[in-house]
């Protein structure tokens, strides 16, 4: 591990994390983040509510609203840190539910160890590493490439134990921003889990981005994922902040 730095604040980490998953629409409302990706990812689908969105609450809720209604999607907004309160309660009495909380990890980074099992890391994902990823439990839909490669600097491990055709063991996605490495999409093959092979591919996306001069990384876990929580808290990881999402009506 390096030296600790001191932490960016809850808006700038989610405003960075946001540029690390980008959706394939932004706009503007006020200092809120409205972002659209067909409907691949909470991140690509939702408002990121940091900031004054510079019209009263109530409208801003209707506004988002709208937004996503004229896109297809059903609304969605991202509340992150105690400083989303306000908003929150805003959403609450438009009717929108609440998911479970969401915590955002972080730690500095040193000059991670050499990677336990051969990683293979590509500047784009291929079809075996898009069938690797299930998000949520479900096979991704055609957009989810984009969605994957939106980001301007981005790298895919992948772990292979048998030949193909056979599936690959583990896959995890890497962007780098600003000096930070943000990690997503680590999924494990249910067959292959317990030997190290989160360890494995987060390790070689933190050798890749140290090489290119990255201090931090960061990451995000559902609050109820004990397993995963419990491996990256030996692995220095600490909170730093929590968000949930609200949906509006569908």
């Amino acid at each position: 591990m390096g030296q600790r730095r001191s932490p960016l604040g809850v808006p700038e980490l989610e405003l960075l994390a946001a540029r690390g998953w980008q959706a394939l629409e932004e706009e503007r409302l006020g200092d809120w983040l409205l972002r659209a990706g067909g409907g691949f990812t909470g991140r690509a689908n939702s408002a990121l509510v940091v900031g004054d969105p510079g019209v009263p609450l109530p409208e801003a809720v209707a506004a988002v609203a709208r937004w996503y209604d004229e896109r297809g999607l059903r609304p969605a907004a991202q509340l992150p840190g105690v400083q989303s309160r306000r908003a929150d309660a805003a959403f609450d009495a438009a009717g929108w539910t609440r998911d479970e909380d969401v915590l955002v990890l972080t730690a500095p980074l040193g000059r991670p160890a050499e990677p336990a099992v051969p990683v293979d890391l590509s500047p784009t994902p291929d079809d075996a590493w898009l069938a690797g990823y299930r998000h949520q439990g479900a096979a991704l839909p055609p957009v989810a490439r984009r969605v994957l490669t939106s980001a301007p600097d981005v790298v895919f491990a992948s772990v292979r134990l048998a030949p193909e055709p056979a599936p690959l063991a583990a896959v995890a996605r890497g962007a780098l921003t600003d000096g930070w490495l943000g990690v997503t999409a680590v999924t494990v093959a249910e067959e292959h889990r317990r030997r190290g092979l989160a360890t494995a591919v987060m390790a070689a996306l933190g050798r890749w981005a140290a090489e290119r001069g990255a201090h931090s990384v960061y990451l995000q876990v559902t609050a109820g994922n004990a397993p995963a929580r419990a491996l990256y808290r030996q692995a220095g990881f600490i909170e730093h902040h929590r968000y949930h999402y609200r949906r509006g009506p569908a």
